[in-house]
């Protein structure tokens, strides 16, 4: 039996020492942040500081070695990555997100009734407020998926978790591939999603342009918290500048 939905209004997510890794060993060492609700919290850092480990904990596809994880104050640890997305975590993962043989109107059908979000009533108007963050798409409902640009792909992959109206959507790298100027739209979409009530927790890998589009951020080096704040704060860190954006 599917997971029954719970609120739909956009919650703070909370991490509080976490200590997670493979076999026994650990790759986050006692990481912690905050997403306030309704905001957009991005984490960068180089390649094997722990970014995915971290954001595969949040969903429930690693189970922490020590630490929390809190939704709205409610500890959210135990739960199955079933569990959590009921509770109102909306998942993208960098990759095979989304079903390339299936249409882009069966992608978003198939991302509601994961849920149990009954009706073809409630189908067809969470399409429309759908459609209305996507309207890049909504041109393209019967074309398969898997012909679509990665851009594009990228945009129904989004789409499909927002259908059960989750509380916070976590996107793992979700410029990884795209042209500068599709990930530009992208993240012009990513501020869209926020603005309409959802909190964003983003692993992204372009420095610039995810902090640019973000309310806060948190640099990960070597399973650590490097740096923690206000995203254009970080972005002005003359170290931050010098070691992603190529500063002087």
């Amino acid at each position: 039996m599917s997971p029954a939905v719970e609120s739909t209004a956009a919650k703070s997510l909370v991490a509080d020492g976490l200590v997670a890794g493979y076999g026994g060993q650990p790759v986050l060492h006692g990481v912690g942040f905050t997403a306030r609700a309704g905001e957009i919290l991005t984490v960068v850092g180089p390649n094997g500081s722990g970014k995915s480990t971290l954001i595969k904990t949040v969903v429930g596809l690693i189970r922490p070695m020590a630490g929390r994880i809190l939704l709205d104050g409610r500890d959210i640890t135990p739960l199955s990555p079933a569990q959590r997305a009921a509770a109102g975590i909306g998942y993208v993962p960098q990759e095979a997100n989304v079903f390339p043989n299936m249409t882009v109107l069966e992608n978003l059908r198939l991302g509601l009734d994961f849920l149990q979000t009954k009706g073809s009533t409630a189908f067809e108007e969470r399409l429309a407020e759908v459609l209305d963050l996507f309207p890049e798409i909504g041109g393209k409902l019967s074309a398969r998926a898997g012909l679509l640009s990665g851009g594009q792909r990228q945009m129904v992959a989004m789409a499909s978790a927002l259908m059960p109206e989750p509380a916070v959507l976590a996107l793992d790298e979700p410029s990884a591939g795209l042209s500068p100027r599709n990930a530009e739209l992208l993240f012009e979409i990513i501020s869209r999603i926020a603005r309409s009530g959802v909190t964003l927790f983003l692993i992204e890998q372009n420095t610039r342009l995810g902090l640019g589009a973000s309310d806060h951020g948190l640099v990960l080096v070597s399973g650590e918290v490097r740096l923690a704040g206000k995203a254009a704060d970080i972005l002005a860190t003359p170290d931050i500048r010098r070691l992603y954006l190529g500063g002087a």
